[in-house]
């Protein structure tokens, strides 16, 4: 029961806090209110939980520490620890409007709860690939948006400006797109741990890690969508639509090999990256100087929970 609520607990400051991956430029752009959005993410994310979710899942529950190899009292623990560690984290991070990952929170968490159990296998190769996808995706976002932005323009802004209505259905279409990559990827975060103990089976964790995300879109998503939208850039409709189809392509791409990795990252990447083509004066750099300490910060702080958290409950359970 406690590892049920702590994953729910974990789904619902993910959703809460990652809400504004998929749609907070649609609503900067002011295409979309944050009702709408809310609503779409809700549906989409949801929906690449369960159909595509499965493939991280497995990486998160049993990639870095092997718990489905341990004792199941050990394991157990960890997994409690590591859950309610993560969650926390994102807790404070949404109330003070910061887009952290929730990949790096509960990757951290996990590292942090195997240090502290001791004699633990960790899975450093599969640790340092994750690792190394974190480095690379708002590199990657960056880039794939800054290229897509220049070749919208040098093809068709340059030649015919659209109206800003034009831009609704496209921001949609790319938004439910992120949504339904996030959804995939991100799940993990929040459930996969169970896989990992043996309590539920992917599908079931995907189903009750999607239904918490969309709780916590629809409660405390609006939080965050304000930061993405507004406070990076001052986004055009057009920026908007390249920034999330470049996000959501990265996303795409690592979730097809099982690895998780921060939507975060990747839609502030490509936010940067579409803000960059109007030179250095168009981004808000304050803004990203915080997001970026909070980036680094995040798997390192809720690694130090996981452990304090983890020597709490061993003396408790074990």
């Amino acid at each position: 029961m406690l590892i049920l609520l702590s994953g729910l607990l974990a789904g619902w400051t993910l959703g809460a806090n990652d809400a504004a991956n998929s749609m907070g430029t649609a609503v900067g752009a002011r295409v979309r209110t944050i009702r709408e959005a809310v609503i779409i993410v809700g549906v989409f994310s949801l929906a690449g939980a369960l159909l595509y979710g499965h493939r991280v899942i497995n990486t998160i529950g049993k990639g870095i520490v092997p718990l489905d190899q341990l004792d199941s009292d050990l394991s157990t623990v960890i997994a409690l620890a590591a859950m309610l560690a993560a969650g926390g984290w994102l807790f404070a991070a949404t109330y003070l409007k910061l887009p952290v990952s929730t990949t790096h929170s509960i990757v951290g968490a996990v590292a942090g709860a195997g240090l502290a159990a001791g004699n633990v296998p960790i899975v450093w190769a599969k640790l340092l690939d994750i690792v190394s996808a974190w480095v690379l995706t708002p590199v990657g976002g960056a880039l794939v948006a800054y290229v897509l932005y220049q070749l919208l323009r040098l093809l068709v802004l340059k030649r015919f400006n659209p109206p800003d209505k034009v831009w609704v259905w496209p921001l949609t279409l790319s938004g439910m797109y992120m949504a339904f990559s996030w959804g995939a990827n991100d799940v993990a975060n929040a459930t996969g741990l169970m896989v990992g103990v043996g309590i539920v089976s992917p599908f079931v964790a995907a189903l009750i890690g999607g239904v918490a995300i969309v709780v916590g879109i629809g409660t405390w998503g609006y939080r965050v969508m304000e930061t993405v939208g507004t406070r990076i850039t001052n986004l055009l409709p057009a920026m908007a639509f390249i920034a999330e189809v470049g996000a959501a392509l990265n996303v795409h791409l690592y979730t097809a090999l099982g690895l998780p990795v921060s939507t975060t990252h990747s839609i502030v990447g490509a936010i940067f990256g579409v803000g960059l083509v109007h030179g250095r004066k168009g981004i808000d750099v304050r803004t990203v100087r915080d997001i970026v300490l909070a980036w680094a910060a995040t798997p390192v702080a809720a690694g130090v929970v996981a452990f304090v958290v983890y020597a709490i409950l061993s003396r408790i359970f074990l």
